[in-house]
């Protein structure tokens, strides 16, 4: 008897000491692009047509991003990207295909902490860099429909952005309900308080009057597609749910050109640029 009262305790005691070491270290656990040259002052590729400019936070952050100028009267997509990403693939993304060939803008911005951006990363200072972003992009470009757009942890960032200012839909792929919920399905024995940071999707979508397009991978192993459509589910009529075959990161821009048609028709912009190059005079700092 005392052997399994010692095994108990010992079991116990593994349990705990994981558990906290889980509490530590999460917020590395959930922003790993934040600790991979983050801030670092060195060379950045800035896809062709596009510029880097800084995005100054209400709370003091300065957000590297990539930015490009609409053409007269057209929207402009802020992308926030995932959580172990940079917004060089998005921008590069946006700045082609239809999006350029309808005369669209664009605004990716790092997320705080991550590379070329000052301060830490939370779900506190990740929604203050979505509301900057958006702020930014209707500075630049004053009157402009803005799109939101984002992957995964981006996602849960676009849909508490929507909340931030007037916006005309969002693209969202490979979203999560709430980051709650992911996290309880990967670590079933931790316990759900200990998580500071959980992106509730699922209440701030709710009933929501956007449009909205939720792209998801049919096997993504990272956020399962049932995620994706609850999400779809709880945005009522105007949202719509897209499976398809791929995983988390394959199904990138593979319904951009249904996207593109879909929100352009939504933004009733008096775009009178399609397939015209960007204003030349765009505004930098």
């Amino acid at each position: 008897m005392r052997v399994l009262i010692l095994l108990i305790a010992a079991a116990v005691l593994l349990y705990a000491a994981a558990v906290g070491a889980l509490a530590l270290m999460q917020r590395r656990l959930i922003y790993p692009g934040a600790h991979d040259g983050a801030g670092a002052a060195g060379a950045r590729a800035v896809p062709p047509g596009t510029e880097a400019v800084a995005v100054e936070t209400a709370d003091g952050e300065r957000l590297y991003a990539l930015w490009r100028a609409p053409a007269p009267g057209c929207p402009v997509v802020v992308s926030f990207h995932g959580n172990a990403s940079i917004p060089k693939a998005h921008a590069e993304r946006f700045a082609q295909g239809p999006w350029r060939s309808h005369g669209w803008g664009l605004l990716a911005p790092a997320y705080r902490g991550y590379r070329g951006s000052t301060g830490s990363p939370s779900e506190a200072g990740l929604l203050a860099d979505g509301a900057a972003a958006l702020a930014e992009a209707a500075r630049r470009a004053p009157g402009a429909p803005v799109l939101l757009h984002g992957h995964s942890l981006g996602a849960a960032v676009a849909v508490a952005t929507a909340a931030a200012g007037p916006v005309v839909g969002l693209y969202l792929e490979a979203p999560f309900d709430s980051l709650s919920a992911l996290v309880r399905r990967a670590m079933p024995l931790v316990p759900a308080a200990l998580l500071r940071d959980t992106y509730h999707s699922d209440r701030r979508l709710a009933g929501t009057r956007l449009p909205v397009l939720i792209v998801h991978g049919t096997a993504d192993p990272v956020v399962p597609a049932e995620h994706g459509r609850r999400l779809a589910d709880l945005a009522g009529a105007r949202a719509r749910f897209v499976p398809l075959p791929g995983d988390h990161v394959s199904i990138l821009g593979a319904r951009d050109a249904e996207a593109e048609e879909l929100f352009r028709a939504a933004s009733v912009s008096p775009c009178r640029a399609a397939a015209a190059e960007p204003a030349a005079a765009a505004e930098t700092r």
